[in-house]
């Protein structure tokens, strides 16, 4: 396979065209090129008023590899293509008796247990929340009734926190490995849109998700594995510096000495079960805000310039930060173009805000976090859970000052910025359910990052135009924008760093952010869990070969 960058093509380009470019570019005849595919596309919009083009990185097949790349061997654009294929590190024998478990059911569960099964060492799945036909059931009651179920909503249940979110499958993670090649294949497989595969920034959207993550469920379950849903993990079971097992809440035990904790960031209960086990925790950086909204035309215009509305480009994104005279930095925040914003609590009496978005995108409003790093040496040194406290603090604020019914405080971004209640809603209407209810934001956020926001909101103006227009919305809080905890890991067994036998793994043990980057995350522990449980049992058939012998 030969490989090449940076191949530019007009946006309305046809697919005979994009063949007939490559083979221009390479000086081919059409019988020469055997086959290609399209590994990367992506567009340039940072000059929004210039040709906007779409680049190309594809990956071919042609006759006589070797003289084509020698007739290139000094274009840095074309090279052989590197290998993305996946290899399993190894096979569960027959003989294994021990299975696995997988404590939690997010994107990082869900891979680290679909890997373990097809390499055949048939995990045990506990999730503390519903399936997800159930569970999107139990989050629609919250959102159009005010009805909470603690352990099914936004945060808990099959798909995790990612479900109920815009599906975004890209980050920036380092990957030698390709592994998010084969987060993507998977996906596709269990029925995702083949074009996650090439597109710059691809992402699904939460109808879709759903149907993928059910699919990718009943994969884990042919392959010998099993999922039990609404089994919440409460204990530990804990010999010496060794794991043993868990205790679930209906007070069964489940014997192993290998698994995987791919908790959600908002698996409070269990980070204080940890710490009181003594399991190494320590406190991470994280941010709070607001969620903002502006009607995605007004995005689209200023990101795209003449090219807004065009289909090839769909809504248009956008990512901002400015660092304030107070040393905070503020920046957006999973931006949701043409989505809403969801009420994502998981605790009663407490208000927390989210963006999603469907496949489509095609929501009136644009919607991201605006928020405000946190750092723990700094805000809170010494305590390990004191980001959770300050979570909680805020979020139950903000559910007092929304009326303390799940609707959630929010202002107009003129009258944040100038410091005055808000009492009408202007064009902007805000698309948060249960509802909105306008009034003064300061008292939801530390001084400091009120402070902030408020110093930003003007630069982020001035990078785009009408961003801090009077009557953009302003809704509160945004507090789970990852884990505030790190339950700290080895780096090469990838095993806590005091108990042998726990994986601690994704976005809730603090090593990941974003479905994308947890699948990933979820995969390397499969992989160091698997070739951990293969050595054990080298181990234990040594003796046996050597009495056979």
């Amino acid at each position: 396979m030969i490989r090449i960058n940076e191949l530019s093509l007009p946006l309305d380009h046809t697919p005979a065209e994009l063949r007939q470019a490559i083979l221009d570019r390479l000086k081919l005849r059409d019988a020469d090129l055997l086959d290609f595919t399209v590994f990367k596309r992506s567009y340039d919009a940072r000059k929004k008023n210039s040709v906007i083009l779409f680049i190309y990185i594809i990956d071919l097949e042609v006759r006589d590899e070797a003289a084509v790349l020698a007739r290139f061997a000094n274009d840095l654009q074309v090279r052989p293509a590197p290998d993305t294929g996946y290899y399993p590190v190894g096979q569960a024998p027959a003989t294994l008796t021990e299975r696995p478990l997988v404590v939690g059911f997010g994107p990082c569960g869900l891979f680290a247990a679909l890997l373990l099964a097809q390499m055949g060492f048939k995990p045990i799945v506990l999730e503390r929340g519903k399936d997800v036909r159930s569970r999107t059931k139990d989050t629609w009651a919250l959102w159009r009734k005010k009805v909470l179920t603690p352990e099914s909503n936004v945060q808990f249940g099959e798909g995790g926190a990612g479900l109920f979110s815009d599906g975004k499958l890209y980050s920036q993670i380092k990957d030698p490995k390709f592994y998010a090649r084969k987060v993507m294949h998977e996906f596709v497989r269990a029925g995702a849109p083949e074009e996650i595969l090439y597109v710059s920034k691809p992402h699904i959207g939460t109808f879709r998700l759903t149907g993928v993550v059910a699919a990718m469920r009943e994969e884990i379950i042919v392959l010998g594995g099993e999922v039990r849903f609404e089994s919440k993990v409460t204990d530990l079971l804990i010999d010496g510096d060794q794991l043993e097992g868990v205790v679930l809440a209906s007070g069964e035990t489940l014997r192993s000495r290998h698994v995987v904790l791919a908790l959600g960031h908002s698996s409070r209960d269990t980070f204080r079960m940890l710490q009181r086990q003594g399991v190494f925790i320590e406190a991470k950086p994280f941010a709070i805000g607001f969620r903002i909204e502006h009607p995605q035309g007004m995005i689209d215009e200023a990101r795209l310039g003449k090219y807004a509305g065009h289909p090839e480009l769909g809504a248009a994104d956008y990512k901002v930060v400015h660092h304030a005279k107070n040393g905070r930095a503020v920046y957006s925040f999973c931006m949701c173009p043409g989505g809403t914003v969801v009420a994502a609590t998981s605790e009663p009496g407490r208000v927390v805000t989210n963006g999603m978005s469907q496949y489509s995108r095609n929501e009136r409003n644009a919607n991201s976090g605006i928020v405000v790093g946190i750092n723990p040496e700094q805000d809170f040194p010494g305590d390990p859970l004191a980001g959770v406290e300050l979570q909680e603090r805020l979020e139950s604020r903000a559910f007092e000052l929304g009326g303390s019914d799940y609707c959630a405080p929010g202002q107009l971004v003129g009258d944040f910025i100038r410091g005055v209640p808000s009492t009408a809603f202007g064009d902007v209407e805000p698309s948060y359910k249960p509802g909105v209810r306008l009034g003064d934001l300061a008292p939801s956020l530390p001084a400091y990052a009120i402070e902030a926001i408020r110093e930003a909101l003007p630069a982020f103006g001035k990078q785009i135009r009408g961003f801090d227009r009077h009557d953009a919305i302003l809704t509160g809080i945004e507090t789970r924008t990852s884990s505030p905890v790190r339950i700290t890991r080895d780096n090469a067994s990838l095993q806590s760093l005091n108990l042998r036998g726990l994986y601690p793994a994704g976005e809730g043990a603090g090593y990941a952010g974003g479905i994308l980057s947890a699948g990933v995350d979820g995969i390397k522990v499969a992989e160091a869990l698997a070739r951990s449980m293969l050595a054990d049992a080298d181990a234990l058939h040594a003796p046996l070969d050597r009495a056979a012998g």
